[in-house]
């Protein structure tokens, strides 16, 4: 039984985690019960207490939420990626992310969606880049723009980055004054440039003229006065219950005092007076908090809401879950994943000389002595994951890093072994030997040869763990 675990908190997330995977298996029927409370008790042998608690984060993602009353039950919904988004902004906050990673990761992916934007853009779609672009006439400097070019690419993935990556620069952007008149003028001009040359179709001309646009952009903030403790207005907008709306106003209040690890946040009783709420909501606000591992309650003397270091897991788990909703095909997953894995190859070529860099290239990286024995793949899969991921830490860019981490997560859902044939022993050999071929590159500086490498290695993987 799932009530045996130890810890109730625990037990709820894994409860809500195959709640959701039942979801994705019925291929998301919208408006269909998932059984009533007593049902889904028995099927899964819980307590109401954490039945319960695994119905709030259902409904805190907004994945179903439960109904009372005759027909009622755990009700399928429409999945919110807010959130999550709300939650990965904050921690690449909290860790520190750089100007320069934040504007690395726009020029990685922005061309690309505006180019994708351009060759698949139709007349509604027109319809609505224009709009967006009259809306943000007078305020050209918020990114409702970028998230319209950014659906128009018709690439769930990309679009969802676009939007964290726009809310980032919207909280590195709050200790600035407004733009100036020329600034803004310029912004505008931009804007309606963009959208003319994804209307015409101009791939080339949308790729550089978006890339020429975050450029200018990244250089006039860097030019900015900075206020430290400006509140952003520009945050996604907080919607759903009270508890929720207490939980994201907490942890934005946690982030603008600075984040201390460790300390008091303040007592029950503290909070329950600064956010005039009901000891209920704010102890379900508390919770939502303990998933996102933002601050946990300890009872007794001396206790109060203690601010933790935040993990990104929980924030990774529920954009793959909104993504699994929106239904990224092979080929999003993989022109996401191609754009952030050659781009992490060529800045580890460019790190080469870095201990840390040069410690990873002397290690051996070609297939082991004994061979691979038949069977043996599955641990080659492992190796590559491994291989992939410590190539994204050394490149140093921690928003592309986790951006592959989701890819990751949504690839390791979907893929199956009676998708088609387990890889052999040849396959694992020739990644292990695909391994060598790519670190050889990076030894010897050689950028274009690292890049193609790692592009035909991920086509390779593509017959198997895709």
């Amino acid at each position: 039984m799932l009530d045996a675990g130890p810890a109730a908190g625990r037990r709820a997330a894994r409860l809500a985690r195959l709640l959701e995977a039942e979801i994705i298996r019925r291929n998301w029927p919208l408006g269909e019960s998932l059984g009533s409370e007593p049902q889904l008790q028995e099927q899964y042998g819980v307590s109401r207490s954490v039945l319960r608690e695994a119905v709030r984060l259902i409904e805190h993602h907004q994945v179903a939420r439960m109904r009372r009353g005759p027909g009622g039950g755990l009700i399928v919904t429409t999945p919110d990626a807010a959130p999550a988004t709300r939650a990965m902004v904050i921690y690449l906050e909290y860790v520190g992310t750089t100007v320069d990673e934040l504007f690395a990761a726009r020029l990685l992916l922005e061309p690309l969606a505006c180019g994708l934007a351009a060759e698949r853009v139709d007349e509604p779609e027109i319809a609505a880049l224009r709009a967006a672009l009259a809306a943000t006439a007078d305020q050209p400097e918020r990114g409702d723009l970028h998230l319209a070019l950014a659906e128009a690419a018709g690439n769930p993935v990309l679009a969802l980055f676009v939007e964290i990556l726009t809310r980032l620069t919207a909280r590195y952007a709050r200790g600035t004054g407004p733009p100036t008149a020329d600034a803004r003028r310029g912004l505008r001009a931009d804007h309606a440039a963009i959208v003319d040359a994804v209307t015409a179709g101009d791939v080339t001309r949308a790729r550089t003229l978006t890339e020429q646009h975050v450029r200018a952009v990244t250089e006039w903030l860097r030019d900015q006065p900075r206020t430290a403790g400006r509140r952003i207005a520009e945050s996604p907008p907080v919607r759903g219950k009270r508890a929720e709306l207490v939980a994201a106003a907490i942890h934005e209040d946690i982030a603008a005092d600075g984040w201390r690890t460790g300390t008091v946040f303040g007592g029950e009783g503290d909070l329950l007076q600064r956010y005039g709420v009901s000891r209920s909501v704010l102890r379900e606000a508390v919770r939502l908090l303990e998933y996102h591992t933002v601050a946990r309650m300890r009872r007794g003397p001396g206790g109060g809401l203690i601010v933790t270091e935040p993990q990104p897991e929980a924030a990774v788990d529920t954009i793959a879950l909104y993504l699994d909703y929106r239904r990224p095909s092979r080929a999003d997953l993989g022109l996401v994943r191609e754009a952030i894995e050659v781009d992490n190859v060529a800045a580890v070529v460019a790190r080469r000389a870095e201990p840390e860099v040069a410690a990873f290239l002397a290690r051996r990286h070609e297939v082991p002595a004994e061979g691979v024995a038949a069977g043996d793949a599955h641990a080659a899969g492992w190796t590559d994951l491994e291989f992939h991921a410590e190539l994204a830490e050394l490149a140093g860019n921690r928003i592309l890093e986790i951006f592959l981490r989701i890819i990751v997560e949504l690839f390791g859902r979907h893929w199956t072994p009676t998708m088609r044939p387990m890889p052999g022993p040849d396959d694992a050999a020739e990644m292990y030997r695909a391994h060598g071929r790519i670190v050889e590159a990076i030894r010897e500086g050689d950028d274009s040869m690292a890049r193609h490498r790692c592009r035909r290695h991920l086509e390779a993987l593509s017959t198997w763990w895709v």
